[in-house]
């Protein structure tokens, strides 16, 4: 359950290492695996190194607003089928208005829950283990 000011690592290569929950985007007052949420850049990675004649770039920076996908919560999900399953931190991917991650990679797990919202098999299909 990730409420306002919760903090989230975020697992893919957009840039960013820690965000700030600003707003969750749902009936409820609290996000969990499969929901959207506004958040603010805490913590990004050092900006690229330059390679020849070219710089690469972050695709975010400390202070900028995005929208991201709660994929992991400490809080245990219950399943249809009776188990409870639960992570050991809070995770999100960032993610664009059409829903599309930013990064290119996910770096490890993702809920399987994200398999019933039905939209996001992009982020299923590049996570490295989905549980």
């Amino acid at each position: 359950m990730i409420g306002l000011k919760g903090r989230l690592n975020v697992i893919d290569n957009s840039g960013a290492t820690l965000v700030e929950c600003i707003q969750v985007l749902r009936a409820g007052s609290h996000a969990r695996i499969g929901d959207e949420i506004v958040c603010v850049v805490q913590r990004s990675r050092t900006v690229g190194v330059t390679q020849g004649n070219q710089q690469s770039q972050q695709k975010v920076k400390r202070g900028d607003v995005r929208h991201a996908l709660v994929v992991r919560t400490k809080k245990e999900v219950r399943r249809p089928d009776g188990r409870y399953i639960k992570f050991d931190d809070n995770a999100c991917v960032l993610i664009n208005n059409k829903g599309e991650p930013l990064g290119s990679r996910i770096l490890g797990i993702v809920g399987a829950e994200l398999r019933d919202k039905g939209k996001y098999s992009k982020i299923l299909t590049l996570a490295q283990r989905v549980v």
